[in-house]
């Protein structure tokens, strides 16, 4: 394919039209700037030629990112970069453009921030390598890979397969336009910051080389976006690769690798994309299920939402651990968890209870509305002048008829 005119085709109507409305369906915070989303199609009716002019003519600056620190459940912070919105529109136009490029060369094995792909399709085909004979891992940790990224190197790579000089332009120009903290501009000497439109296909073009060098050397892989895991079948190979992977990245790729989260280990060791995997003796063959961390981060925002000192509804409170709820079943849901929803299906109506019994406030209206359920009145005066919420929820009568409030 010639890449040597793309920018024309970055800037033709339909890629940009198409490049505003997934901006817009993206939503997102304010950049820099300070301008939202919904002020996107009025900037662009008087400013859109301007922009397409500075794109043809290099003279397109990007502001600097904002930056915002997201807490990690196991300690530390991930550096967030956000974008002004016309920023991430530019952004989105070009990547609309690289992306099925690039894909091409894509291995069939990297499944992060591509198209029609996902995590759960990724742990699928480690489980699926898994139970072909390799059952040593090794799990190579990333340290802050997007932080760390070489630019000269991406873009060495980026113009292998890129020769429109307007686009190898725009993209550097993206990854050095720096970042405000705290209102103090900091350069952006290294790394693509997580949070833009462009930045995960980079990442994807960057680890791409690792994905090829893996293939060569005949080793069975399985990678979404940093997060790494290589299926060899003896513990003796898993360390020679762990040595030789972590040079590689190392020397070629001028990343890190994290020895301290790295490791090698057989399945059950190991936490890949939110799952654990455990051995089924019955199937004879390894399965994924959510990881005990998983687990207790699910309970803990859980927790958080039926705490009964919280001052909102208890219909609003259902409507937020519905949507929680929800999103964990679906992204766990290729995994084996009968036994942990039913569990856990019990721990939430618990909770409920606690929320509804300490919302009916007197024990003359708990006794009122236990009777209104169903509850012969010596039971429902008895349960309602009882004291300690843990163990008035407990009890059966109460379980009995609040859960019909709960179906």
């Amino acid at each position: 394919m010639d890449t040597s005119s793309l920018m024309e085709r970055v800037l033709s109507k339909d890629n940009l039209n198409a490049a505003y409305l997934q901006v817009v369906r993206n939503k997102g915070a304010a950049g820099v700037d300070g301008m939202a989303v919904d002020e996107l199609g009025d900037y662009l009716s008087e400013n859109g030629e301007s922009i397409r002019e500075q794109l043809r003519t290099r003279k397109y600056k990007p502001q600097p990112v904002r930056r915002v620190e997201i807490p990690k459940p196991d300690g530390g912070v991930r550096n967030l970069g956000v974008p002004t919105v016309v920023d991430r529109y530019v952004q989105q136009a070009v990547a609309q453009v690289l992306t099925p490029i690039f894909e091409e060369q894509f291995h069939d094995h990297s499944y992060g921030f591509r198209p029609n792909r996902c995590a759960q399709q990724a742990v699928l085909k480690a489980l699926e390598m898994m139970n072909d004979g390799h059952s040593w891992i090794v799990d190579i940790d990333l340290a802050k890979f997007f932080d760390t990224v070489d630019h000269d190197k991406l873009m060495t790579i980026f113009g292998r397969t890129i020769k429109d000089g307007d686009v190898i332009s725009v993209v550097r120009k993206f990854l050095v336009s720096g970042v405000m903290i705290d209102d103090e501009y900091e350069d952006t000497i290294v790394g693509t910051p997580q949070g833009g439109n462009i930045p995960p296909l980079l990442a994807n073009i960057m680890l791409n080389e690792l994905d090829k060098e893996l293939e060569a050397r005949g080793l069975d892989f399985v990678r979404y976006a940093d997060d790494l895991i290589i299926m060899v079948g003896s513990r003796q190979a898993a360390e020679r690769v762990m040595k030789s992977a972590t040079r590689f990245i190392e020397k070629k790729l001028g990343l890190k690798v994290n020895a301290e989260k790295s490791r090698v280990d057989k399945p059950k060791g190991i936490r890949y994309l939110g799952f654990g995997f455990y051995y089924d003796s019955f199937a004879k063959g390894y399965k994924a299920r959510p990881h005990p961390k998983a687990v207790a981060k699910f309970k803990a925002q859980m927790k958080k939402l039926t705490c009964r000192s919280w001052g909102v509804s208890n219909a609003y409170k259902v409507q937020k651990l519905n949507r929680l709820i929800r999103g964990w079943i679906n992204y766990f849901k290729i995994g084996s968890m009968k036994g942990l929803c039913a569990k856990m299906d019990g721990q939430i109506r618990y909770r409920l209870r606690m929320c509804i019994w300490k919302h009916w406030k007197t024990p003359k209206n708990r006794e009122k509305m236990l009777v209104k359920l169903g509850l012969n009145r010596r039971s429902a005066h008895g349960i309602s002048y009882a004291k300690g919420y843990a163990r008035v929820c407990m009890s059966w009568n109460l379980h009995n008829k609040v859960c019909c409030l709960l179906s």
